[in-house]
């Protein structure tokens, strides 16, 4: 496909509205992040202020405010509910698509930046995450814009160019880090140390032009933060200051794993650009032009996350998120080259990417076999009562869970035939165009009714005590579902976020309590009072009515 650089620009974000946009709507937000983000912006719209994040309108120090005053603008626009929580990433997706071909464009020409679009695009993750209502998707697009300006300024070196590379790359680090914090600066920082070091200590940027970086940053993030300091004192600054240090060394309750967590989860998430990226990095040709500055950047930007976030304690998915970016430029990189004749294609790479195209073929072959046969997966959770529960929720499935896996291992072999007759171009791109339809039919086919077995009989209670004058709470697990879709109010009552006193206390209006099939018996024990309303698919639900309602 031949593509100017204005055409492609429209093409990709055409491609990025009718991929990202559409169905948003049609799930219940995934508890914790999604509805945890959802509902500290809604709280703002609620509380008419937007300086401080509250979670049940208490104040929420752990992220700052970038994130949540586009989803409640959001909101604003398409109301309380899931598709306007979803649609700030979902717009960005279509901004990325086409942000990244213009680059890729400007590095080399049309094909880099239309292979760097597609790769980005026909990941199963990186498509994955502008489906979604979590901020690490608009935190990882300005730290990487904030990069692509530094790479800028260092090729210039002088000039009005430099230094307005460098005012806009502190600029995006600022406004990442009123997206999610100082590791924004951190991540930035080491990846400047790395380049540093790799230039064998020659000075890529001068030390004014640090300076200058560096004071547009704290321009943007001041800004906020002195407001909020006269606002509320120091005490934001003092708590989020030391919530983000306990994520960075502790293993953030339920999120902690092995050592290599990020490695496998980009090797599998990123199919099939990781084989591509895989090659890049071993093959040590040098680049002419601006793709040899690119491809050393990029290489440190990737090292430097996921070295990162590998010796972080907490392990979650979306930490290594900010990867995809450089990976996806360098599967393009190598794509391009093999392409142009300039690389040599390897077989290994096609191992790789069977290898990596494993779960996508086999996981809905499986899916569509255990969702017809339910009785034989239950003995293999029989030490787990609440999944067990939970497999009794009312769920239809269509009984064709096993088309993505037939499209994807159709795709592997045709790809391999197209290799074969020494058609690599349209080998590549039938890859990377299955596997975004993968991803699409994926999200149709199986989310509504995963999130249907974990949580929608916990989130459909919530919903019907929005209009009731209550307290929600649960009991021994946490969650945000209450608080989203029991559409909370702000509370009298001084002791309404005392848990003790809302399971045990001396209530002054009813309580309504979730509880899971693990726990329930001990919450029998411990509150005597409560009347179980009923239960459904591993949630107990139980109401504590104030004395004088008994």
């Amino acid at each position: 496909m031949q593509l100017t650089k204005t055409s492609g620009t429209i093409f990709w974000f055409i491609i990025g509205v009718l991929f990202f946009i559409p169905f948003n709507g049609n799930v219940h937000l995934f508890d914790w992040d999604e509805i945890n983000f959802a509902e500290i912006s809604r709280e703002m719209l609620v509380r008419n202020n937007f300086l401080e994040p509250h979670i049940n309108f208490i104040s929420f120090t752990e992220k700052p405010p970038l994130y949540f005053w586009l989803q409640a603008l959001s909101m604003k626009l398409f109301g309380i509910n899931e598709f306007a929580a979803r649609f700030p990433n979902a717009l960005l997706g279509a901004i990325v698509l086409p942000v990244l071909f213009r680059i890729g464009t400007t590095i080399r020409n049309a094909r880099l930046g239309m292979f760097w679009a597609l790769a980005y695009f026909g990941s199963v993750l990186p498509a994955l995450y502008f489906k979604s209502g979590i901020i690490d998707p608009v935190f990882n697009f300005f730290i990487f814009l904030s990069i692509c300006y530094i790479i800028k300024a260092a090729a210039h070196k002088h000039g009005n160019s430099y230094f307005i590379s460098l005012i806009l790359a502190g600029i995006f680090t600022g406004i990442a880090i009123l997206t999610k914090g100082p590791v924004a600066l951190l991540i930035v920082g080491l990846t400047l140390v790395t380049f540093f070091i790799i230039k064998k200590f020659t000075w890529f940027i001068s030390f004014f032009g640090l300076l200058v970086y560096g004071v547009s940053a704290l321009f943007v993030t001041s800004i906020w933060l002195i407001i909020n300091y006269f606002q509320t004192g120091s005490k934001f600054i003092v708590e989020f200051t030391i919530r983000q240090w306990q994520l960075l060394t502790t293993a953030d309750a339920g999120h902690g794993g092995f050592f290599l967590y990020h490695f496998v989860v980009l090797f599998f998430g990123c199919f099939p650009a990781i084989a591509f990226t895989i090659f890049s990095f071993f093959n040590k040709e040098k680049e002419p032009g601006k793709a040899k500055e690119y491809k050393i950047w990029m290489s440190v930007l990737f090292w430097v996350v996921l070295i990162l976030f590998t010796l972080v304690n907490t392990k979650i998915v979306h930490y290594s998120s900010l990867c995809y970016y450089p990976l996806s430029f360098l599967a393009a990189l190598s794509i391009d080259n093999i392409l142009s004749k300039k690389w040599r294609y390897k077989t290994w790479m096609t191992v790789v990417i069977c290898i990596s195209s494993l779960p996508f073929i086999l996981a809905p072959f499986v899916l569509n076999y255990l969702v017809k046969n339910m009785d034989k997966l239950k003995p293999l959770l029989a030490e787990d009562p609440f999944a067990v529960e939970n497999l009794a929720a009312k769920v239809n499935w269509s009984g064709f869970e096993f088309v993505p896996g037939l499209i994807m291992l159709l795709t592997i072999i045709f790809f391999i035939l197209l290799l074969y007759k020494n058609k690599t171009e349209r080998g590549v791109q039938l890859l990377f165009w299955s596997t975004a339809i993968w991803v699409q039919l994926g999200l149709y086919l199986y989310i509504k009714n995963i999130e249907g077995y974990s949580q929608r009989a916990n989130i459909e209670f919530w919903q019907t005590k929005q209009h009731e004058d209550c307290y929600l709470t649960t009991y021994n697990y946490k969650s945000y579902t209450q608080y989203f879709y029991g559409n909370v109010k702000p509370q009298q009552n001084p002791n309404a976020n005392d848990n003790e006193w809302l399971l045990k206390g001396a209530i002054d209006k009813p309580v309504y309590i979730s509880c899971k099939t693990n726990n329930y018996q001990q919450f029998q024990n411990e509150v005597k009072d409560a009347k179980l309303l009923y239960n459904q698919n591993g949630f107990y639900f139980y109401k504590r009515s104030p004395v004088y309602l008994r």
